[in-house]
């Protein structure tokens, strides 16, 4: 067993996964699922109807009727976007648990995530043209592996929070601590919780500074958003430098109107999404 497979099993038996997600990922993953699958697997847990009911008629969604069933609340949504609701519905109990005085936040972390989640989409289909709920996905699970680390070693964990001034850093001191780092520990968790390969790759390689990154590769996506992100102080740690691959860096130098375009509705999209996710 690997040691970022051995993190994975203490912090999943302080905070396991819902069935319903690992179910409806399972459901993803099955090209023979039907819309069917997906209400019978939703309609077991009473609590996620209602909240599912309540994301669908939220103010985000804009809709002119109320929808009032399962069945027309995954068809509204699709297999993806209600996969990826679920996802980070369940992932937010973790991020928003008590936590301790510290530079590192979990609160933060949920709203790096967030931000990252929501501006990878953006980029996805307003950049390069395609569909984001991958992006979007990835954002939300990129440095989960932090908070794994976080919960199974919390007091060295946060010592590197505090001395750490860059990714590249923080990289090297989770490895000089824990023998691993929070990319590995984040694909092992994806490798578990059978998502598609590219979110896998993508979030193993989210801090791989490469010449080879495509910038409309999902790896690329979500080292442009955290990038971004950062520049707009939405880091995870205070005054964390954010490092972008040589592809990247030209490719958003090239295309500065347009992202810049995107800075400024950056805002206006996570204030939708606080209708949502809160």
């Amino acid at each position: 067993m690997s040691t970022a497979q051995k993190f994975i099993e203490q912090f999943t038996d302080i905070h396991p996964l819902p069935h319903v997600v690992t179910t409806v990922t399972r459901l993803i993953n099955d090209s023979e699922s039907t819309m069917k699958d997906f209400e019978e697997a939703i309609k077991m847990d009473p609590i996620l109807v209602s909240r599912l009911l309540r994301l669908v008629n939220s103010p985000y969604y804009r809709l002119v009727q109320t929808v009032d069933s399962i069945s027309r609340a995954v068809a509204f949504l699709g297999m993806k976007n209600l996969h990826n609701l679920l996802v980070t519905d369940a992932l937010k109990n973790i991020f928003i648990r008590p936590e301790i005085d510290s530079v590192f936040s979990k609160k933060k972390l949920w709203e790096h995530c967030a931000a990252v989640s929501i501006l990878s989409k953006m980029i996805a289909e307003r950049i390069f043209g395609v569909n984001g709920d991958d992006a979007f996905l990835c954002g939300i699970l990129h440095d989960f592996g932090l908070l794994v680390e976080e919960q199974v070693r919390r007091e060295d964990f946060h010592k590197i929070c505090s001395s750490c001034t860059s990714t590249s850093a923080l990289l090297d001191m989770e490895q000089r601590t824990f023998a691993t780092d929070h990319c590995k520990i984040g694909h092992h968790l994806t490798l578990d919780w059978n998502m598609p390969l590219k979110i896998q790759n993508a979030i193993r390689d989210h801090h791989l500074l490469s010449a080879d990154i495509d910038p409309s590769s999902l790896t690329g996506i979500i080292q442009l958003a955290e990038y971004i992100t950062g520049q707009m102080k939405l880091a995870t740690l205070p005054d964390l430098e954010m490092e972008l691959s040589p592809p990247l860096i030209i490719h958003l130098r090239d295309n500065l109107d347009e992202y810049t375009v995107l800075m400024e509705d950056l805002p206006d999209e996570l204030d939708k999404a606080q209708s949502i996710y809160s």
